[in-house]
This record gives structure tokens, C-alpha cells and sequence, in this order.
């Protein structure tokens, strides 16, 4: 009898240690909303992601009568309290301030004083983008002056480009123009023997979707580094391994990648290799740029398992930086995921404090995206915002070979920092002007701590932004006649420096047509009107998809293969698209449009 109570007695324990609880509740914010789609992780379970359903509501198993549970979703303080798993329980989110000690928020453009417009977030399945509001019509009588922040930043092309050729539209928000110029890499003029860090070009040409308006192109060139005589460079490879990274056009494509930026690696180079899924590891301590064999061999021996815990494997690349940092070198994190950070900091007002703190430290940051489905577009867009670095998005082979190796000084050599233009405009002769792209995020706007803060530019990139401009209405508002229409400031640090350097230039009516300006101008032209019918902007009413194709085509450079992709893109596009009746507003037919306009 003994024996059986004693058998008894240990059942009754191992049925005791093995018990499970099922955590019931909702989520909502102060006013009692219920909140969907609220990140849920249970301490007892650190590697497993949960979400609050379409009402608010979840479920989920555990192990232990009391455990600790974590909330957390974008806008939303973070709650981390103990809860009984047998109860029952409501849990309320409050909003985010933002206005403690925590990094601001970077605004792309800033006209100061101006009221802000709102607009609705949008949300794509499975992908995030940063909602933006685009930028309007500002009169010159109220605010003639009007600053952007330079970034070479890139990835929004190639990421359309995904899109296209998978036969889908692109969401609204990951258009973003001036990442779409800065792809082609565009020149005004040719600088045979640039001495300055910068040379700044400015044209004005007719507006090919708006009689009344005309187009001012500014044009800035970076001087370029000549390699043979670039600082060492200590590179630390942060690649994510988890299990989202397990296809083809994720972990083996970054792998291909990132054998190919070895190969241009010299003596003085040092690269370290972190990779995070299930744990976050040192694959590869510090290791010369001459031994390519010993880092190719830990690049291929990368698998994909586990989670995400992106913000451990940050923390831990930018101490390995740190340990290895050489002085006036180029320091620099690469960090390469699709951004599905789901274990630790995890929003991208979160990533945006964690990598500000890091940059003080005076290392880079470089973001390589890959993926579709669950790519984050807008948490990598953050994190290379925040942390002085570049952002590039990699579709195919071709596009990290562009990156990492036809562009290998632009993206890891840096001429100058928090590099800021400056345009103001002579209210005399322009009544209003209109910046096309550096479009703010919503939260930006709204947050009252938000900041205008300049980005990296590398050696040797040509920017172009555009302005859409209305003349004051005279006889010679559509003649060059050399008058200064506004002045251009422009302000940066470079490379290794602490004082701010000033340059200011004339902004000359240099007018031309657009059908007689040069070529690169006409498909920068071309470049934005795409943009602006894939945001399916109010400011494309008046432009379709012929007069986008005729001045692509009429001035692409035939030899050049990336232009004559674009021209393949259009076409594409045009059949996803409505075309619409510029006249009368109406949708019609593709096959119905015939007619194609000229300049």
C-alpha cells in the first residue's frame, strides 16, 4: 500500500511540473480601442512570437501559473507585467511620447513654421513602409526658405523593381523619389579635376506635366576618392540567419553578395563576421582583407535557424566594431536581414534609439534588405537613417554587384556627414515651389522633437533633386535671363571633422526647354513622373503613362543597361495601372490610348 501512494504521490508531481495554463485576454489602448496585431511574448517562452487578433484578443498556452508577458507595437509604450495564466485579463497600452531622453525623430525636409498635413497609415500585408506625406505647394511670401537632408540612399528603386516584375504595384509608400534619382547616379556636367568636396550644378527647364510651372534640377557631385589611398578599413558583417532568411532570394543571395565585396578587400582591411538566429555568434573574429579564402569559407558555412533577436546581434556587431576600431579609418557595420526583428527591441522607434546611441562611437552603418512578404522596409529605412549609414534594397545578384562592387567606394567611403541643402527662393520672381520627394514620415511630423539632420554621402555619388517652381507671371518668366532666382546653402562635416563647413551658391534662370536640356535631365524628368504615378500622386492628374514612356525613351542611353531596364519597368507598370484621360478625368482602357503627346 506504501508503494502505491508513494507511486501516486509521483505522478501527482510530474502531472504538477508538466501542467499547462492558457493566458486569455485583450489588448486595448486608453480609451478602451482594442489593439490588433500587438506583439505578445511570454518569458517562459522567449523564442516564440504571439499576436493579439483583429479584436483585440489572444490565447495562448504556458507552462507556469505565474508568468511575466510582454506587449509591443508601434506608437505604444511597451507593458511588461506578471500575470496569473489562469485568469482572464484586460491590458491597456499607453501611447508614446517621444519626448524624454530618447534620440528625435529625423525629418527628410523641413520648411520651418509650416503646418503639417496628416494622412492615414497604410499597411501591406506581411511588409511595412514608414507612411509619409507628400510634400505640397509652398508660397514663397510665407516661407521662401526650405531645407532637405542629403542620404544615398537607393533601396526604393530596386524594390519597385520587385515588385514590377512579379507582376504587382508597389505600396504608395515605398516610392520614394529621391531614392530613385540617386540609383542612376545622375550628372549634370562632367567634372574633369574636382578639387572641392563638393560641385553643385543647378538647371531650370520647362515642366513637362504643367505649362505654368517649371522644373529647377540641383545637381551635387561628391569628389572622388581615389581607392588605392583610402584610410584601412575594419568591416563587421552582421547577417541574419534565422529561419525567415531560409530562401533563395534571402541568406544564399546575401552570401553571393557578400563573396563578392571580399574580392576587393586589401592587406590594411579586417573583417569580422556576427551572425544571429538562434543565438547571436562570432563566426569570424577579426581577420585580414588578404586572407579571402578563410572568410569566404565562413560566408558559405552560414545556415538559417531560430528567431530574430536583432537587437542583441547590434549591441554585440558594434562592440566588435569598437574592439577593432581603427583610427581615422572607415568603421563600419553591414548589417544584411529583411528586417523581421521579433525577439528585443523590435519597433522602429525602438531601433531608432538603440542605433543613435551606437553611432556617437563613430562607426557606419550600412543596411542591406532582401525578401518579400515579410521584408521591413521601414525599420531598415530607420535604422540606416539613425545611424549614419546607407540603405540599399537587393532584388537579384545583379543589384548586390552594383552595390557592393560597381559601387563599392560610393556605399563604404565617406566624403562628408550630416550633409544639408539649403534653398531660398527670391519671392520676387517665384511665387511657389514644390520639393519632389524627401517626403517626412508621419511620426516625424507629429512628433515636436523631430529634427532636420543631414545623412553620409561617398565617394564619388551624384545627387539630383528636383524642385517644381512657379515663376511670378511676367513677360520673361519662361526666358534664361541670368537672373539669381534664390541662393543655395550648402552645410557639412567632413569626414574625421567637427566644424561645420558652409557653402552658399547663386541659383541662376538659366531656363531651357526640357525637349533642347541635356539627357540626363530629360530622364530625371522622366524618373519623377514614374514616381509620381506609382504614389498615385494628386500632383499626376495631368500626367499618364505614354508621356512617361515617349521622354524615356527619347532620351536613354542606349548603351546603358540600367535605362533601358527602366524603360522595360514602364511598360510593365502601364499595365498595372489605369490609364487616365488627362482631359475629362476619366478611366479608359489601355487599349483605348493611343495618342501620345510630345514636348
Amino acid at each position: 500500500m506504501r508503494q502505491f501512494y508513494t507511486t501516486l504521490f509521483a505522478c501527482f508531481l510530474t502531472a504538477s511540473a508538466f501542467s499547462q495554463y492558457y493566458l486569455r485576454g485583450e489588448v486595448r489602448d486608453e480609451q478602451g480601442h482594442v489593439l490588433p496585431a500587438v506583439k505578445i511574448i511570454l518569458a517562459s517562452k522567449p523564442n516564440s512570437l504571439y499576436y493579439s487578433g483583429s479584436a483585440g484578443a489572444f490565447g495562448i498556452p504556458s507552462s507556469l501559473k505565474i508568468d511575466t508577458v510582454t506587449f509591443s507595437i508601434e506608437g505604444y509604450e511597451i507593458l511588461k507585467t506578471a500575470v496569473n495564466t489562469s485568469h482572464y485579463a484586460t491590458f491597456s497600452l499607453k501611447m508614446s511620447s517621444y519626448k524624454s531622453n530618447s534620440a528625435p525623430r529625423q525629418l527628410s525636409s523641413l520648411t520651418k513654421n509650416l503646418p503639417s498635413e496628416k494622412t492615414l497609415p497604410a499597411f501591406e500585408s506581411g511588409e511595412s513602409y514608414s507612411s509619409s506625406i507628400e510634400n505640397q505647394f509652398i508660397n514663397t511670401s510665407n516661407f521662401s526658405e526650405t531645407s532637405f537632408a542629403i542620404h544615398v540612399d537607393r533601396a526604393s528603386y530596386s524594390n519597385i523593381r520587385r515588385f514590377l516584375n512579379t507582376k504587382n504595384k508597389p505600396p504608395a509608400d515605398a516610392v520614394r523619389i529621391e531614392e530613385m534619382l540617386n540609383y542612376f547616379n545622375i550628372r549634370s556636367k562632367h567634372i574633369d579635376d574636382q578639387k572641392e568636396a563638393f560641385t553643385v550644378n543647378t538647371h531650370i527647364t520647362s515642366c513637362p506635366w504643367n505649362k505654368a510651372s517649371q522644373l529647377l534640377f540641383i545637381n551635387l557631385q561628391a569628389k572622388k576618392i581615389n581607392i588605392d589611398r583610402t584610410p584601412p578599413t575594419n568591416l563587421v558583417f552582421l547577417i541574419d540567419v534565422s529561419g525567415s532568411m531560409d530562401m533563395k532570394n534571402r541568406l544564399p543571395l546575401l552570401q553571393g553578395a557578400f563573396k563578392l565585396l571580399v574580392e576587393n578587400l586589401r592587406m590594411i582591411d579586417t573583417v569580422s563576421i556576427v551572425t544571429y538566429g538562434t543565438n547571436v555568434t562570432m563566426m569570424l573574429p577579426p581577420t585580414s582583407g588578404t586572407d579571402k579564402q578563410r572568410i569566404i569559407e565562413a560566408i558559405e558555412g552560414l545556415t538559417p535557424a531560430g528567431s530574430t533577436p536583432g537587437e542583441s546581434a547590434i549591441r554585440v556587431a558594434y562592440k566588435q566594431a569598437r574592439n577593432s576600431f581603427i583610427k581615422n579609418g572607415n568603421n563600419r557595420v553591414i548589417l544584411a536581414t529583411d528586417g523581421d526583428f521579433n525577439v528585443g527591441q523590435n519597433t522602429e522607434k525602438e531601433l531608432e534609439e538603440l542605433i543613435a546611441q551606437q553611432r556617437k562611437s563613430g562607426i557606419y552603418l550600412t543596411c542591406l534588405g532582401v525578401g518579400m512578404g515579410n521584408y521591413k522596409d521601414s525599420k531598415l529605412e530607420a535604422l540606416a537613417k539613425n545611424g549614419n549609414g546607407n540603405f540599399a534594397y537587393l532584388d537579384n545578384e545583379k543589384e548586390a554587384e552594383k552595390v557592393l562592387v560597381e559601387e563599392f567606394a560610393q556605399t563604404l567611403f565617406t566624403v562628408a556627414n550630416n550633409v544639408q541643402l539649403t534653398v531660398k527662393f527670391d519671392t520676387r520672381l517665384i511665387k511657389s515651389y514644390r520639393l519632389i520627394g524627401f517626403d517626412n514620415k508621419e511620426d516625424a511630423i507629429t512628433d515636436s522633437s523631430s529634427q532636420l539632420e543631414g545623412g553620409e554621402v561617398g565617394s564619388g555619388h551624384s545627387l539630383l533633386s528636383v524642385f517644381e517652381i512657379v515663376p511670378v507671371a511676367s513677360d520673361t518668366a519662361f526666358i534664361n535671363t541670368g537672373q539669381t532666382v534664390g541662393t543655395l546653402k550648402i552645410s557639412y562635416k567632413l569626414t574625421g571633422e567637427e566644424e561645420t563647413v558652409d557653402e552658399e551658391f547663386n541659383v541662376l534662370n538659366n531656363y531651357q526647354s526640357l525637349d533642347k536640356a541635356d539627357s540626363c535631365l530629360r530622364f530625371a524628368a522622366s524618373i519623377v513622373m514614374f514616381g509620381t504615378l506609382l504614389k498615385q500622386s494628386k500632383f499626376g492628374k495631368d500626367i499618364s503613362w505614354d508621356d512617361v514612356q515617349l521622354l524615356a525613351t527619347g532620351c536613354a542611353d542606349k548603351k546603358n543597361l540600367l535605362q533601358m531596364e527602366f524603360i522595360q519597368l514602364i511598360e510593365k507598370a502601364r499595365k498595372l495601372y489605369p490609364v487616365r484621360n488627362r482631359k475629362k478625368g476619366n478611366l479608359l482602357s489601355l487599349k483605348s490610348s493611343r495618342s501620345i503627346p510630345r514636348f
